[in-house]
């Protein structure tokens, strides 16, 4: 599926997969994102939920974050956001509500929960919360699966 990736886009995705090793080092849960401004300045997240005791940091959330406070929201529409993983619901209304034009993942949610087993899911793949907004959010994945799915690997259990 990676083939209407660029070779740079396919270097953004596995740099955002790189960052969820990261996370998982850093004791939190392997997702990590980056975003890519339209002149190529790039802004780099991972998930900080445990070490921040906020179930809302994300690594979409956090770059969301990031991302107005250093940029002019005008920049976002132009502006592509990798993630290592499928963004959730909560993730995605971030992303809609911030005006990012353009998201590419590497895992499927549906890959994710099989990886973590039964247990709290929120299977809404991010196609269906991006489609009932009022503007059109470009989603592409997923991309290099087996790579992100790596870092899962023993992590939940």
């Amino acid at each position: 599926m990676a083939d209407d990736l660029s070779q740079t886009d396919l270097a953004h995705l596995r740099r955002a997969i790189e960052l969820s090793q990261l996370a998982r080092e850093h004791g939190n849960h392997p997702f990590g994102a980056l975003l890519v401004t339209g002149d190529g300045r790039v802004i780099e997240a991972e998930n900080t939920v445990i070490t921040d005791h906020d179930v809302t940091c994300h690594a979409e959330t956090n770059l969301v974050r990031l991302a107005w406070r250093w940029m002019d929201a005008a920049e976002l529409p132009a502006s592509t956001l990798f993630t290592s993983c499928e963004p959730c619901a909560m993730c995605c209304g971030a992303i809609f509500w911030a005006g990012i034009g353009r998201v590419v993942y590497a895992l499927s949610g549906r890959a994710l929960i099989d990886l973590a087993g039964p247990g709290d899911d929120l299977d809404l793949p991010s196609r269906e919360v991006f489609a009932r907004g009022g503007r059109s959010t470009s989603v592409s994945g997923p991309h290099l699966e087996e790579e992100a799915a790596k870092v899962h690997r023993g992590f939940w259990g």
